[in-house]
């Protein structure tokens, strides 16, 4: 496994009911140099508030990086992305609140940066999936969204919204983040198809994605449209 500080970002948004759980499952796999940055939307159920007591307890492995209000996924991620540089992060990972990204498979990700710059968790690659109880609207929305992704930006990726990446310290660097403008899952299509573009060599590692058993899902029919309309802008603008 590649050797180097290891900084988790996570944004939330009242995920008080997950964090505990969330927190002991990463923290039981012994990851060497780990860093959780928590990147929250000043949660009315008292997010933060339980992190850093949750940071006491585990020696200050835990950071909070707090906003004023709901300012929207890819800006909490760019946020969280330039704090783990700050602090001397070699690799950055994007990981789900919720449990949906099972903590489990953290290793499997790093484990292929010995020989990629990023490693994708993807539902949609050979060996991947998703929780049994989807629905067929549900998965119909997902792979659909993936595979119209890829046909109009010609992304490589089989699974182009997953929120659970991997990426070196010099990828992060690299991409101008002034010019990401998506937020929502449409964040995911714009951070593969900059890595893409830049040559990064990015490896698709198959996870089973779970439902969410606690709280509210952040999901809406305004994030999937948002992300149809993006994936056009972003490919109008790299013609224009």
């Amino acid at each position: 496994m590649s050797t180097g500080s290891v900084t988790i970002v996570i944004p939330t948004y009242n995920e008080a009911v997950n964090l505990p759980e969330l927190v002991r499952r990463i923290m039981a796999l012994g990851i060497a140099d780990l860093r959780i940055l928590f990147v929250d939307d000043n949660s009315p159920d008292g997010t933060a508030d339980l992190a850093e007591r949750l940071s006491q307890e585990h020696g200050g492995q835990i950071a909070v990086l707090r906003r004023p209000g709901k300012m929207g996924l890819g800006t909490a991620y760019i946020a969280g992305f330039r704090e783990a540089l700050k602090t001397g992060a070699q690799y950055i990972i994007e990981m789900d609140a919720d449990l949906s990204h099972a903590p489990e498979d953290l290793p499997k990700l790093l484990k292929a940066m010995d020989t990629c710059d990023v490693a994708v968790g993807s539902r949609w690659t050979q060996g991947g999936g998703a929780d049994k109880s989807w629905g067929i609207v549900r998965r119909s929305v997902s792979k659909g969204g993936s595979l119209f992704a890829r046909v109009v930006l010609g992304l490589r990726v089989e699974d182009t919204t997953t929120g659970f990446k991997c990426l070196r310290r010099q990828v992060i660097e690299a991409i101008d983040w002034e010019k990401v403008k998506s937020q929502g899952f449409a964040f995911q299509v714009e951070v593969a198809y900059a890595c893409q573009r830049r040559g990064y060599r990015i490896v698709e590692l198959p996870i089973t994605f779970a439902n969410r058993a606690k709280g509210k899902s952040k999901m809406s029919l305004g994030i999937v449209l948002e992300a149809f309309r993006r994936v056009i802008s972003i490919r109008l603008k790299s013609h224009a």
